[in-house]
């Protein structure tokens, strides 16, 4: 070999080498669920144990952060199970949402074995959203408006019983609602803080309360509403002043413009953000051990912000429902008929 040739031959496989070495990582690996029912609840534990929930009374389990087992919520086949709560590996609670009393509690304290049917919603019009718990103890659920206000119950025996509160401020504008996309849309943090995130009305609010709901403080944000489809669809925040709300329009998932926005007061005012990637949101999510990290996905896709929600990079646009984080490095989603995806990606910090 001459050489020239031999010089054309390493450049070739020097470029070749660093063409695979800029090859693009996936940032998410799907896993086998066991189930084609669209997930939509998600509670990770740890990095090894994690819960998910969906239609037709659907659970699924980790116990190793590897292999995930489906359940069934025993007659239950007809709820949609649209947000979970779990505490450790044998115990969760689990949220249908739905019409009357399509919502509903179940309990277990078995690894999902078994389950106990803890409550119904007793208001024919009533539709549960979300819960959300400061603590193993301590938790708020919270319902769409019934005579003009939003429900909202506490429970302070780990969701073993409800009790409705009697909340002040929660007066809800002609046609406001909350999404259910992805038992976000109700948060907490610190030992007292809940937010309620809303849409479907002339504008989208999130609803502040100190003091485990008793009494609530509305502000609007810049994220476009205005159509029964359209708002704010999840809520979070990084500690008690600092959050990040996220939505868009389920109807038009590409839909470019702002589709979130942070707060930096509690939520007292917002400002609006352009995410990436565009479109329809349906979950934030704060990255335990990353201060200033979020984990935002729907229909649109995923991304990730390091710096507390102000910009935004994308991960993909496979479509999701909802994710959740145990670590920088270790998270999941889950979404459409039956996706279960695993993070990949790099450090999220």
């Amino acid at each position: 070999m001459s050489l020239s040739a031999r010089a054309l031959f390493i450049a070739a496989v020097l470029v070749s080498n660093g063409a695979l070495a800029a090859a693009p990582v996936p940032h998410w690996q799907a896993i086998p669920s066991g189930t084609s029912a669209e997930l939509r609840g998600l509670s990770v534990v740890s990095s090894k144990v994690a819960w998910a929930s969906g239609a037709k009374g659907t659970v699924l389990r980790t116990v190793d952060g590897v292999q995930w087992q489906a359940l069934q919520v025993p007659e239950a086949d007809k709820i949609d199970l649209r947000d979970i709560q779990a505490f450790d590996a044998n115990t969760a609670v689990v949220m249908g949402a739905g019409p009357g009393a399509a919502s509903r509690i179940y309990r277990t304290e078995d690894g999902g074995a078994s389950w106990r049917l803890i409550a119904t919603n007793q208001v024919a019009e009533g539709f549960w959203d979300a819960m959300a718990f400061w603590d193993k103890d301590n938790g708020i659920l919270f319902g769409d408006p019934v005579k003009g206000s939003f429900q909202v119950y506490t429970t302070g025996d780990g969701g073993r019983s409800w009790q409705e509160v009697a909340a002040k401020g929660l007066e809800a504008m002609p046609n406001e609602g909350a999404f259910a996309a992805s038992g976000t849309c109700l948060t907490v943090a610190g030992s007292n803080d809940a937010w309620i995130a809303t849409g479907g009305s002339a504008s989208s609010r999130v609803f502040h309360s100190s003091d485990r709901g008793k009494t609530w403080r509305a502000a609007a944000t810049p994220v476009p509403a205005g159509a029964a489809a359209r708002g704010v669809f999840s809520v979070a925040f990084l500690n008690t002043k600092e959050g990040f709300a996220a939505g868009g329009d389920y109807k038009e998932t590409r839909m470019a413009g702002i589709n979130g926005a942070y707060s930096q007061d509690g939520g007292a005012s917002w400002t609006g953000v352009a995410m990436a990637p565009a479109g329809y949101m349906s979950v934030v999510a704060p990255v335990p051990g990353a201060p200033r990290a979020l984990v935002a996905a729907g229909l649109a896709g995923s991304g990730y912000s390091l710096n507390g929600g102000r910009s935004w990079t994308e991960l993909d646009k496979t479509p999701m429902n909802t994710v959740g984080f145990s670590g920088p490095t270790q998270g999941w989603a889950v979404g459409p008929k039956g996706l279960l995806m695993k993070y990949a990606g790099p450090a999220l910090q």
